[in-house]
């Protein structure tokens, strides 16, 4: 016990190091070469997973990229700085570990000038530049050996399930560290050195005073896409307005705030709002099973910006529901001629064609789809596919894939598939075995299944040495079926062996199972 109590605060310490924005030393396990390589492994699928990239305006993407480059020049790092704009109407804004930044289309509609978005991307800046993310995971670490300990202490064993959940690691940490609650300190230091590095680039620091009004206003407006985005990781507060106005007091006066170049950029993403309005309206219908309303709401989007993917996918979603498949392969297609790097479009079209029988056709598509964001969805029909057509082996890779989200339907189907062409070959995998003593020092079998899914003719192996020292076995049925987390109690032949001696002289071996239809 003492050497585990030793061992927190031992990696604390040499977890120990510089930050490199505030001087301070911090908590904080992860070099800069796994900064940098958690950004560029997870920034592309992050973008996939929220809304793709906003394509409609490349100047506006290029404009804020610029700004976002003008503070990075006064970065205490030399990072990999990417700036790109997603296309979704929630209003937020978040940073990757190694300089890698977004900020949402419908965050860009709420602001008034350029100091304002320098304000939120000089924040986020620092969220990377001080390496809050890689500190964040570090006190996670240290939580997680904390617990392993405890596990080591109780003599507990590391399942397969326990190695899969290692292996999601590589996926889980980027959607973790973009939905990460930094913290007080953190985000006062992001609002304090992130004034002064849009002051350096020659912002007026006003702007991020002004920011933080609006997004106090907003939230007492209680509007729930604000909540659900930029607020749920940067909760605002009158508290922060007012630091925003003593640091504000403490730089250089003046300095640009572009109102009129910034309104200047957003020109055309305002004068086509009321086409994403209506989107977004038509996304909460078809969530409500209105079809015919989403479909209403898809063609006035269509009606005002013609060249917008998503509203054709809208409508493609709204025609899979009613089960038009033809409709909606066409309206997906559409997606695609004006979009053809989103996975949902890909994915979309991949399952109806599925329905149509399109096989072919919609594994290209699943493929494709697989290949700009992994999902459970496309990786089980891709396995289906290949079950179907006598493929056992690429079937197996596809739903294993499918199988480590284990949180969605398809994930949850797929681990069944794992098992349905696993469990023949490798039955003790999936069915937990126990000889335990009963009355008459007679010896029973506790047979577990610990499988999702039901499985039958169970045969065992026992193997036991008898009075006269000799080792015996034989095989025998459990003539139940066992129940996905059910466990039956089985009889044998064996009698005479103390329940003490049991562990010694009884070996219970699963060697053959079947999957129950």
């Amino acid at each position: 016990m003492l050497n585990r109590l030793l061992l927190i605060p031992l990696l604390a310490l040499a977890g120990c190091s510089v930050n490199p924005v505030t001087g301070e030393r911090n908590l904080n396990f992860m070099s800069e070469d796994w900064e940098r390589s958690i950004g560029a492994q997870q920034y592309a699928p992050l973008r996939q997973a929220q809304g793709g990239d906003f394509i409609l305006d490349p100047e506006l993407t290029g404009y804020v990229r610029d700004v976002g480059n003008s503070l990075a020049e006064h970065a205490k790092r030399d990072l990999d700085w990417e700036f790109h704009i997603l296309n979704d109407s929630t209003p937020n804004a978040w940073a990757l570990p190694g300089g890698k930044i977004v900020v949402n289309r419908g965050l860009l509609t709420e602001m008034e000038s350029e100091a304002e978005l320098a304000a939120v991307l000089g924040h986020e800046l620092v969220h990377a530049d001080a390496a809050h993310g890689a500190r964040a995971q570090s006190k996670g670490v240290l939580t997680q050996v904390g617990a392993v300990g405890g596990m080591v202490l109780l003599g507990t064993q590391v399942d397969d399930q326990t190695l899969q959940q290692v292996g999601m690691l590589g996926i889980q940490v980027g959607a973790q560290l973009v939905t990460t609650k930094y913290g007080r300190d953190a985000e006062r230091e992001s609002d304090l050195y992130g004034m002064q590095y849009m002051s350096a680039a020659g912002y007026d620091p006003q702007g991020a005073v002004e920011l933080q009004e609006t997004f106090v206003e907003l939230s007492e407006g209680r509007n729930q896409d604000w909540m659900s985005g930029l607020f749920a990781s940067h909760p605002p507060s009158r508290e922060r307005v007012e630091n925003n106005k003593a640091t504000a007091a403490t730089l250089p006066d003046g300095g640009v705030m572009g109102r009129e170049r910034y309104q200047q950029k957003m020109a055309y993403l305002r004068s086509v709002q009321p086409a994403y309005d209506a989107y977004d309206k038509g996304r909460k219908a078809l969530a409500e099973e209105d079809t015919r309303e989403a479909l209403s709401y898809a063609d006035q989007a269509i009606d005002q910006e013609p060249k917008e993917a998503l509203f054709y996918a809208l409508r493609g979603d709204a025609h899979a529901v009613n089960k038009d498949y033809r409709q909606a392969e066409r309206a997906y297609s559409d997606s695609l001629r004006r979009d053809e790097n989103f996975f949902y479009y890909y994915l979309r079209r991949g399952q109806v064609r599925h329905e149509m029988k399109k096989f072919a056709a919609s594994r290209t598509d699943l493929e494709r789809s697989v290949q700009l964001l992994p999902t459970s969805q496309a990786n089980l029909l891709l396995g289906n596919i290949a079950q179907n057509s006598g493929d056992q082996a690429s079937a197996f890779k596809y739903y294993q894939a499918a199988a480590a989200d284990g949180t969605t339907p398809a994930g949850q189907s797929a681990q069944r598939q794992v098992v349905r062409l696993d469990l023949p070959s490798n039955p003790g995998k999936y069915i937990r075995v126990q000889a335990i003593p009963v009355q008459g020092n007679r010896v029973s079998v506790a047979v577990g299944n610990a499988s999702p899914v039901s499985v039958r003719r169970v045969l065992l192996q026992i193997r036991y040495i008898d009075a006269n020292g000799q080792v015996r076995q034989y095989n025998q049925n459990v003539d139940q079926t066992i129940g996905s987390q059910q466990q039956v109690q089985v009889s044998t032949k064996l009698t005479g062996i103390p329940a003490s001696q049991l562990s010694q002289r009884v070996a219970v071996t699963v060697v053959g199972a079947q999957v129950a239809n």
